[in-house]
């Protein structure tokens, strides 16, 4: 019978009850499950599992293939996708979303100004116009566009769009590349602002700033040049002299009455004379005076000097040419009438007095050297010592009296117990014994000494003296210490040795050995204490003994004072009005003079000198020790304290270098002139210097009946009941008289005019035969030329056509006074022209005369009347009555070619310049004297 029994097949092991397959190679990374074969984990492959699965495979035996795309790595394991930076989603087959880059899409874009970021490595895609590594600059200036490649175009700074680059153009350019300027008449950005130039100035295109033609200024060229300058920018001078005008444009002079010449600079009377016929003598000063005007005598002045007759000075705070430049001195500083040159006042320097002396100098021109003393600082003005804390005197040398501290010592020490108060801040030092701010507290029990720093040494006794730390000893004791009871001089058993110490020094009981006293030592107490110590054993140091002869006595302590000064530290000054050793003498200084503690001698105040300060400064002198001289002038007296001037009457200033202003006179200008009629009064006295015509004592009086000119010495030369001016002399004849005296009879026209004037510049002329033909002629072709108005006039009505301008005439008194004007001139009208006669203006004006186009209408209603000249026909010349007749033959020629209706004429003023007028239709220039004729005429010409 046989046994059953199980066997392993083979390829398998038996372990225990199982079989176990036999793999020949190890499974690295599985499990053996039959002979010879794995079952290898996930990931791996092989025949024994040792091969980790290729990029493309996954799972067990690597039998699965990867989905993974874009690069990404698959897990061998679980065939899960490892996207690659820049992918996400199940196979990484998707980018990552906007704004986000890197692996897992997990990092944020970091770019700006709406550019794309790369979602592998986040590098920024910058749109057009950016750069930079997160997009966030704009493109460089000069580029534009994608990676900002495109090149500017725009000239002349400007600037174009980062992104489209289109052209920003600066102020005053303008155009697609900002090539062209802003059209003329516009400025600025865009060259949308309106230039606001006048007067045909242009304006820059960029900034809007207004280039002036010649003759104007100002911002916006509204200004004429200033008066005495002309030309571009009114740069040039004008070289008109004697108060003629110039052309603010060209500069042309045009000349004041009495002055001739291409710059006025001819007169038409010899120097010194003026009036009619150059007869009367000029009123000015002969010394500050110019010249004086021809025909009315008024003074030019020379630079300085003011007033009718250029006898006063200018007033304060004016200087040159007419007293019309203002001064720039300042400070108080006196400004020369001339020059403008300022002299300062003590205290200051420099060209206009603005800087203030430097330190430790003062007074005029600041040529003075301060002498304070102890960091004081002196005045500027008068070298006046302004003193720190703890010190006084006019030099600051005085440190403050005892009891006092602080600014000028004005402080007082509330230092008690003899203490001494520091006299910079008031601060209390303590005299030995005593504690506290104030050193109003003793020392505490068991201290003594200076600050209480000593502690007392007594055995026997109640307590110690607070300041030299004796021993009070009690009953039964004695010695320093209060440890013996031996009486005074015995030692040693029962007391029996005598003692051989000197200067009050006691002996030990036990051995003999002596106890100096305080201010002693050695070994029988025969020496003092050395310098510097004194007290018991020569323990204390002495207090600081400011002002002394040595260091402090050797017992007390005290400090031994020299002449001047007292107190426990000798820091005290001797009270006021007291000196010497023990400030025990009296000073003697009179007038405040400050007295010195040491040896009494004077320290006198500004103004006084002497050994005891009682004389007075001489005269001229002032200030310490009358060092300074007076400036005064005039007469004027000088303080003797602080150098002010006491001005004399009829003066003023700083110096009593100026004269009272105008108006004004005597002490300190107080008193007001009553001078009239334009007179000037003395500056001094008041006295009134009349002008001419005028007397009185307030010149309030005209010249009496037959009496003239200046101090109405002239006497009048008129006959025939003729009156007399006063001013010039010229006569003012009857009815039926005429000449320089009124002793001619008068004819024809001139015995109508009650009024009649001759005027001396006349005077030696009589009218002559053909003078007297010529005006009758006149008034004939007068009468024809009105004739014949009138007959045209009415051949007009009837004809019913429009009408010419109809002419009235008024006769004169005098022919050689007619003024004859147009009136009511239509302001427009295309049929009429105007023009100007330079021959006729240059009787008119004494100028060239300029044309100009106007309009007239022929159809208005136009008068032509007569006005009467002015009565003072003193400026007349022989000349005028010449012209006056030529120009009324010039009419006759005029009118023997053209009807009268074809033209007007208007004749103004021929004896003299035109009066003011508003500028007509033709828009002429107030002085011109026009002609105005018909446009048929002028084109006839």
């Amino acid at each position: 019978m046989y046994r059953r029994r199980s066997q392993c097949c083979p390829g398998y092991y038996e372990n225990g009850d199982f079989c176990i397959p036999l793999c020949t190679e190890e499974c690295v990374h599985g499990r053996c499950v039959s002979p010879d074969t794995c079952h290898c984990e996930p990931g791996w492959g092989g025949p024994d599992c040792s091969s980790g699965c290729d990029s493309d495979h996954w799972g067990p035996h690597c039998s699965n293939r990867c989905q993974c795309q874009n690069g990404a790595l698959c897990n061998p394991i679980t065939g899960a996708c490892v996207c690659a930076a820049g992918f996400r989603g199940w196979r990484c087959e998707e980018l990552c979303a906007p704004g986000t880059h890197g692996k897992g899409c997990q990092l944020q874009c970091q770019c700006r100004h709406g550019a794309s970021c790369d979602p592998r490595t986040g590098e920024c895609l910058c749109a057009p116009g950016y750069t930079g590594v997160y997009c966030e600059e704009l493109c460089p200036p000069g580029s534009h566009g994608a990676h900002c490649e495109l090149r500017c175009p725009c000239q002349n700074g400007g600037t174009c769009h980062h992104i489209t680059g289109e052209c920003a153009c600066p102020p005053g350019w303008t155009g697609a590349v900002c090539a062209q300027p802003c059209p003329p008449g516009t400025f600025g950005q865009n060259c949308s602002q309106d230039c606001p130039c006048h007067h045909g100035g242009q304006c820059d295109h960029v900034t809007g700033q207004c280039h002036c033609t010649a003759g104007y200024m100002g911002d916006r060229c509204q200004e004429e040049c200033p008066f005495g300058t002309f030309g571009f920018q009114c740069s040039q001078r004008c070289d008109c002299h004697n108060g003629g005008q110039c052309s603010p444009t060209t500069g042309t002079c045009e000349c004041e009455p009495g002055y001739k010449g291409p710059r006025c600079q001819e007169r038409l009377c010899p120097e010194g004379l003026h009036g009619p016929g150059c007869t009367l003598p000029c009123p000015c000063d002969a010394d500050n005076t110019i010249s004086c005007h021809p025909v009315t005598g008024a003074c030019t002045c020379q630079p300085g000097w003011s007033g009718h007759h250029c006898n006063e000075s200018c007033p304060a705070g004016y200087y040159g040419d007419g007293c019309q430049l203002p001064c720039t001195c300042q400070n108080g500083a006196d400004c020369h009438s001339i020059t403008g040159g300022c002299t300062c006042a003590p205290g200051f320097m420099g060209e206009v007095c603005a800087v203030p002396c430097a330190a430790g100098t003062y007074g005029p021109n600041c040529s003075s050297v301060c002498s304070c003393n102890n960091g004081g600082t002196c005045s500027p003005v008068d070298g006046s010592c302004t003193c720190k804390e703890g010190w006084q005197g006019l030099d600051c040398t005085l440190p403050c009296p005892s009891g006092t501290w602080g600014l000028n010592c004005n402080e007082n020490c509330t230092c008690a117990n003899a203490a001494a108060c520091s006299p910079t801040d008031g601060s209390c030092s303590c005299t030995p014994g005593w504690l506290g701010d104030t050193c109003e507290l003793p020392c505490p029990d068991g201290t003594f000494g200076l600050n209480c720093s000593e502690r007392c040494d007594c055995s026997h006794a109640d307590g110690c003296d607070p300041v030299t730390g004796h021993c009070c000893c009690l009953a039964g004791w004695t010695g320093i210490r209060c440890d013996s009871t031996c009486p005074p001089g015995r030692w040693g058993p029962n007391c029996s040795v005598s003692c051989s110490c000197e200067n009050g020094g006691s002996c030990s009981p036990e051995d003999g050995s002596c106890e100096c006293a305080p201010g002693f030592r050695g070994p029988l107490c025969q020496r003092i204490c050395p310098p510097g110590l004194y007290g018991y054993s020569c323990a204390q140091p002495c207090p600081l003994c400011v002002h002394s002869s040595g260091p402090c006595h050797h017992v007390s302590g005290i400090c031994e004072c020299l002449p001047g000064f007292s107190g426990a530290l000798c820091n005290q000054v001797c009270a006021g009005g007291h000196f010497g050793q023990g400030c025990a003498q009296l000073c003697s200084c009179a007038n405040n003079g400050t007295c010195s503690p040491i040896d009494g001698s004077c320290q006198c105040l500004p103004g006084w000198i002497g050994k005891d300060c009682s004389q007075v400064c001489p005269p001229g002198f002032w200030g310490p020790a009358c060092f300074h001289t007076c400036s005064c002038h005039n007469g004027a007296s000088c303080s003797a304290e602080d150098g002010a001037c006491h001005c004399t009457p009829g003066w003023t200033g700083l110096f009593c270098t100026q004269r009272c202003p105008a108006a004004f006179f005597g002490k300190d200008c107080g008193r007001v002139c009553q001078c009239q009629n334009g007179a000037s009064c003395d500056h001094i006295s008041g006295k009134c210097t009349c002008r001419t015509g005028f007397t009185g004592q307030h010149c309030e009086q005209r010249c009496a009946p037959g009496t003239f000119g200046y101090g109405c010495q002239q006497l009048c030369e008129c006959m025939n009941n003729s009156t007399c001016d006063h001013v010039t002399g010229t006569c003012y004849c009857s009815p039926g008289f005429k000449g320089i005296r009124c002793d001619q009879a008068a004819l024809m026209m001139e015995e109508l005019n009650p009024y009649t004037k001759i005027s001396p510049a006349l005077g030696a002329e009589r009218h002559s035969v053909g003078a007297a033909t010529g005006i009758i002629l006149l008034l004939f072709l007068i009468v024809v030329l009105l004739g014949l108005f009138a007959w045209r006039r009415r051949r007009q009505k009837e004809k019913g056509r429009d009408l010419a301008p109809r002419v009235s005439y008024t006769p004169a008194m005098r022919m050689t006074s007619t003024d004859y004007s147009l009136s009511d001139l239509s302001q427009s009208s295309s049929h009429a022209q105007c023009f100007s006669n330079s021959s006729y203006h240059a009787l008119a004006g004494g100028g060239p005369a300029t044309s100009q186009a106007s309009t007239l209408d022929r159809n208005s209603p136009t008068k032509l009347s007569n006005k009467s000249l002015d009565r003072d026909t003193a400026g007349w010349t022989p000349y005028s009555y010449v012209n006056v007749l030529d120009s009324h033959f010039q009419i006759s020629a005029l009118e023997a070619r053209y009807p009268p209706e074809d033209f007007y004429i208007e004749l103004r003023h021929l004896s003299h310049p035109a009066e003011p007028h508003s500028p007509g239709a033709c828009g002429m220039d107030r002085r011109q004297n026009t002609y105005i004729m018909d446009k048929g005429f002028k084109d006839a010409n």
